[in-house]
């Protein structure tokens, strides 16, 4: 019967485990920093969004950004005034423009650096 058999797992290195494949595994899987942008696309999530790509830069991050439209994923995040800046989840600002400087600023408190 198979309704009692084991489950085939994927390997999360392809079966190919040593420690540098594994730890590209976890990277993988947890996607890296994770940023998105929530906002309806207007200038000012446009003007939030430019800031943050400056922002990563100046921090040496390679992160892509993600923009969020979507009201009903934008209001699953809490956010009700946009533009909101989002790493890793977790709502780290919302309802201002934020400087390039205030941007870095809340990313390195994010990663602990602060």
């Amino acid at each position: 019967m198979s309704l009692f058999s084991k489950k085939k797992t994927k390997s999360c290195c392809g079966g190919n485990c040593n420690p540098e494949t594994m730890q590209q595994a976890e990277i993988s899987k947890k996607g890296g920093a994770s940023i998105k942008i929530l906002g309806s696309g207007c200038a000012k999530c446009n003007q939030l969004e430019d800031a943050t790509k400056e922002a990563l830069a100046e921090l040496g991050m390679d992160t892509t950004i993600d923009h969020v439209t979507d009201f009903t994923e934008i209001a699953a995040y809490g956010v009700m005034s946009t533009p909101a800046l989002v790493m890793d989840g977790k709502v780290i600002s919302y309802g201002k423009v934020l400087k390039k400087e205030e941007v870095a600023l809340l990313i390195r408190k994010a990663r602990g650096e602060l």
